[in-house]
């Protein structure tokens, strides 16, 4: 598999702390510059608002994804193609089946909900497709919680290559394009099903 486009999944709120703001703006612009597409949830606020229109305001392929409801709180950027739905779920479901990985930035439920839902897809074996965590600091706490599962044996081993955690936004692409590499040759050996 390929890796062209690339989902974020991040924050919308205005109020996030300008370092968070900072590190969504040079992913969006890194995304650009590698000649990728930054396929997000549609919203011209927070990290996703920086991060779409870093993205194109250096001449790169952005795709929104909203649903028709969000738009009283999350205005679609004007020049951005943004794709109308009518449930979260559609949205969802159109953000995964837009991409080739995920990077996940800081942010809260609505993020955690999002990501959570890709590594259950990817604990089923419903996708190969690389989540990249952001900011180490910040998730800290989900990666806690991981090793607890793991602990408690609620997670399978194996699992912990469904994701992994990078400090700064450079270190995204080749994380996602390491993790393609060892998926492509696990299954040159037939160890994937």
């Amino acid at each position: 598999m390929k890796l062209d486009s690339i989902c974020v999944y991040c924050g919308s709120s205005n109020k996030a702390d300008k370092k968070f703001i900072d590190l969504a703006t040079e992913l969006g612009t890194l995304i650009a510059e590698n000649g990728k597409r930054l396929v997000y949830g549609g919203g011209n606020v927070g990290l996703m608002g920086a991060s779409s229109r870093a993205a194109y305001e250096n001449g790169g392929r952005v795709l929104g994804i909203m649903p028709h409801f969000l738009t009283k709180w999350e205005l679609p950027h004007p020049e951005i193609e943004t794709i109308m739905v009518d449930t979260m779920h559609e949205r969802k479901w159109l953000l995964f089946a837009e991409s080739d990985g995920f990077a996940v930035l800081p942010g809260g439920i609505g993020t955690l909900e999002e990501v959570v839902e890709t590594l259950s897809w990817h604990r089923l074996q419903l996708h190969q497709k690389p989540i990249v965590f952001v900011d180490k600091a910040f998730w800290q706490p989900f990666v806690d919680l991981v090793d607890q599962f793991f602990a408690h044996h609620f997670v399978p081993d194996g699992f912990e290559s469904s994701f992994c955690v990078v400090d700064t936004a450079a270190e995204v692409i080749p994380a996602m394009q390491k993790m393609l590499d060892a998926q492509k040759t696990k299954e040159i050996y037939g160890v994937v099903p």
